[in-house]
């Protein structure tokens, strides 16, 4: 076996170790108990969910449903334990390594490509990804398949033109912001000036278009969704460093851990910028790559920030591919642009600096949204009576504890409707056949005793804005007496028992 090969199994094999540590272990949150709830019921489940439209005119769900039915294949096939359905998303993730390597491989050499594949393996963005289970990493696929189509298809045959249809395609039906990466991917020839390839290209991305049309006539309602129900702030000029410290270190870290992973990263790129002015300025061949690499880095999220002064959509998960892109131009920028050996070992230094902190702060965090929702279930089955009712503050603790338990007396109070964190609609909501109240009043009238769930931070949120605490709390203490607190990291149950007359 060729040296290479030895290096790119072991890369591949170090890909699977990072990505299954900790996959049973690591909680889950509302958005992946979402998607294992709204996968398990089924095709036509599935469509009706997603294309129901609320009394709004906006769309039941926001999202296509392309990863929710190849997720619904999976079950069926693997369960739906919570290490079958995140294998689901490491195997993807795994996939668009391979992806990675022959992106690189097809722009420069085996080196880079090798280099490049090792920076996919190791950086956290990555690995927190491809143990999500949501479209992410899906939606990565179809886009680095799509661009390694376009770069095969400028030199050989036809029928990659084909390949990057389906990919561009099957990419808007796993996400609606693949537009965001596909836009600047499909302006490359129009920057180039190469109209020979651009003509392809027009039709390559009109056949595009038609595979999606049936899709097309969807996309009002659901960006109605997104334009009055969507919970993304407009972004502004801090997202320049939220999106370095993705890149590298990835996010959340704790203080000390941010000041420095943002160090690292800063100097990182610096020194990967000031790389790329130097080739260009040197001449060095396939500079123009590249270039080109840097260019599908940034652009996205730059259009993406761009829209969302309008619309905010600005969500950094949706820049995975974006991502993968930027570990090709890194691996570049440290191999072909001849920089000195003790500037790329400091660079690379600073690489796996920032991979080990993400790493660890992925392995071992456990607040917001994330909840021990297995364990909490269990301890209050251990301790629940006749007459008790669980109420969630929020759906965001409710779905996880309705995944692992749906058993269980419990229910949560609906979202105020049409407030931009109204993202639950009615027709999903009786889709998963959930248990919901309007207000802590009803969900309490009939019940003896009472366990409230109910997230830290949303208890410091109202503080923060000048109230003494959370309305649910402010009313149960004036209704009930308070029998006992329990601390789940960052998830309280507060157990109350009706006053007597």
């Amino acid at each position: 076996m060729q040296k290479k090969n030895i290096i790119l199994l072991s890369i591949f094999f170090a890909a699977i170790l990072f990505r299954f540590t900790g996959v049973a272990s690591r909680p889950i949150w509302y958005d992946e108990a979402f998607s294992i709830l709204t996968s398990e019921k089924g095709p036509a489940a599935i469509m009706a969910g997603t294309l129901a439209i609320d009394s709004n005119s906006s769309a039941a769900e926001e999202h296509p449903p392309v990863y929710y039915l190849l997720l619904w294949g999976w079950i069926n096939i693997f369960g739906k334990s919570i290490i079958s359905v995140r294998g689901f998303s490491i195997l993807i993730n795994l996939i668009s390594l391979i992806v990675v390597y022959k992106i690189a491989e097809h722009l420069f050499n085996q080196k880079t490509a090798l280099l490049a594949a090792g920076l996919f393996c190791a950086l956290p963005f990555q690995i927190h990804f491809a143990q999500e289970i949501r479209m992410y990493a899906l939606l990565s696929l179809w886009l680095l398949l799509a661009t390694f189509s376009f770069l095969k298809a400028k030199t050989e045959n036809w029928t990659w033109w084909i390949l990057f249809s389906l990919s561009s395609a099957l990419a808007q039906y796993t996400h609606n912001l693949a537009a965001i990466y596909l836009i600047p991917l499909a302006l490359t020839p129009i920057l180039q000036k190469d109209w020979k390839t651009l003509r392809a290209l027009i039709f390559a991305g009109l056949a595009a278009l038609a595979l999606y049309m049936p899709w097309l006539i969807h996309l009002p309602a659901q960006f109605a969704k997104v334009n009055s129900q969507y919970w993304v702030e407009k972004p502004g000029v801090e997202k320049i460093f939220t999106l370095i410290l993705f890149y590298l270190p990835h996010l959340p870290l704790s203080n000390l851990m941010l000041i420095f992973g943002l160090l690292f990263a800063v100097l990182v790129i610096t020194l990967a910028v000031f790389q790329t002015y130097l080739a260009r300025k040197n001449n060095i061949p396939n500079t123009n790559h590249g270039l080109w690499l840097a260019y599908l880095s940034f652009a996205p999220p730059l259009l993406l920030w761009v829209i969302s002064q309008f619309v905010p959509i600005y969500i950094e998960r949706a820049l995975l591919a974006s991502h993968a892109i930027f570990c090709v131009w890194l691996a570049w920028s440290l191999t072909e642009t001849n920089p000195p050996k003790i500037i790329r070992s400091f660079a690379m230094t600073m690489i796996i600096a920032c991979a080990m902190m993400g790493f660890y702060q992925h392995l071992t965090y456990k607040g917001f949204p994330y909840g021990q929702f297995n364990e909490i279930n269990k301890s209050i089955q251990s301790q629940i009576k006749t007459g008790d009712v669980i109420i969630h503050s929020s759906k965001l603790s409710y779905l996880p504890a309705f995944y692992f338990d749906s058993s269980l007396p419990q229910g949560f109070i609906i979202d105020p409707p049409n407030s931009n964190v109204d993202t639950l609609a009615p027709a999903t909501r009786e889709l998963l056949n959930l248990t919901e109240y309007e207000n802590i009043e009803q969900a309490t009238k009939n019940y003896i005793r009472v366990w409230l769930v109910i997230y830290q931070n949303s208890i410091e949120e109202f503080a923060a804005k000048g109230n003494s605490t959370h309305p649910h709390l402010e009313y149960l203490e004036a209704h009930f007496t308070l029998e006992a607190v329990e601390q789940w990291n960052d998830i309280k149950v507060f157990i109350y028992s009706k006053n007597r007359p």
